[in-house]
């Protein structure tokens, strides 16, 4: 038995006739007969019987076409997977993404990219900028999404958005009630705080000269943080992404005049092919923006006008 044989004859099958399966598979209806004699040779039993221009299928048929049946349905699924290569790339699209964009961008991100790529698979996952940017070099990932880049970083870099800090207090407590937190108001308080090490931690530190603040407790996750401020156990300074995302009930979010701004890095391997679902995702990344706020600006007034290419 060959393939074209086997072809043939699902072709029959499927549509009645020597004539339909010649029309579908472009041929001629002498060369379905041969095909399928042959066929018939080498399985040693009858699969049609011929009435006039007619033919019936027989048991031995209707028996070996559920089994062709299984086989062109693998068929169709290996022909659907290179189409979806073909089209979108190799396979998943795999995210590596710090916890702030994962909560306050990525899911409605994700949603666009789904509209337009419903097929391709997605993985994501979540870790500090460090291990993120590993990820990416490694290739582990095809795309990553931090909150600071180490100055060595050999990754292609693209800044994409910026928040200014936001100051998170407890319902009830003593600055809830005022429009703007300044440096010298923390002076005092509880604060919570990312790690030691973490380049969004040395951001809001630097913003505190001379530092007055009591650091009582750290953690390397924003959403932890804006818990922690709801049960009461202090005051924090965080990326507003999360904290409205989040939107966790016990908290007031009041803007920060200081120095803290958060930013959101892309990060891919220098010079390797860039999947065409990566290149949307980045893309919805960006329209999702205007609909969470107004962009950010660069210190010059200028927008970023940086993109995937």
């Amino acid at each position: 038995m060959n393939f074209k044989q086997i072809e043939a004859f699902r072709a029959v099958m499927v549509t009645g006739s020597m004539t339909g399966a010649a029309a579908q598979l472009y041929t001629t209806q002498p060369n379905i007969s041969r095909l399928v004699q042959s066929l018939e040779k080498a399985t040693g039993f009858p699969l049609f019987e011929r009435h006039g221009g007619r033919v019936i299928a027989t048991p031995e048929a209707d028996a070996l076409y559920r089994e062709v049946a299984r086989s062109f349905a693998g068929l169709d699924g290996i022909a659907k997977a290179a189409a979806t290569i073909r089209e979108h790339g190799t396979g998943a699209v795999r995210i590596g993404t710090v916890s702030s964009i994962a909560i306050g961008l990525l899911p409605e991100a994700l949603l666009a990219l789904r509209k337009v790529y419903p097929d391709v698979p997605i993985s994501v996952e979540i870790s500090d900028s460090p291990t993120v940017a590993k990820w990416t070099a490694n290739g582990l990932c095809d795309i990553g999404l931090v909150a600071y880049v180490a100055d060595d970083s050999d990754l292609k870099v693209t800044e994409w958005h910026r928040e200014q800090g936001v100051c998170i207090v407890p319902d009830g407590h003593r600055l809830a009630r005022k429009k703007k937190i300044t440096v010298s108001d923390l002076d005092g308080e509880d604060f919570i705080s990312l790690p030691p090490g973490d380049g969004t931690r040395r951001i809001i530190d630097h913003a505190f000269r001379p530092d007055k603040r009591k650091l009582i407790i750290e953690t390397a996750f924003a959403p932890a943080i804006c818990t922690m401020v709801a049960t009461g156990l202090g005051v924090s300074i965080v990326n507003p992404l999360v904290s409205e995302s989040l939107n966790v009930p016990g908290i007031k979010q009041i803007p920060f005049k200081g120095d803290v701004v958060f930013s959101c890095f892309a990060l891919l391997v220098p010079h390797a092919p860039v999947q065409q679902a990566v290149k949307e995702l980045y893309r919805c990344l960006n329209s999702e923006l205007p609909r969470r706020r107004a962009v950010a600006r660069r210190p010059n007034g200028g927008r970023s006008e940086s993109r995937i290419r």
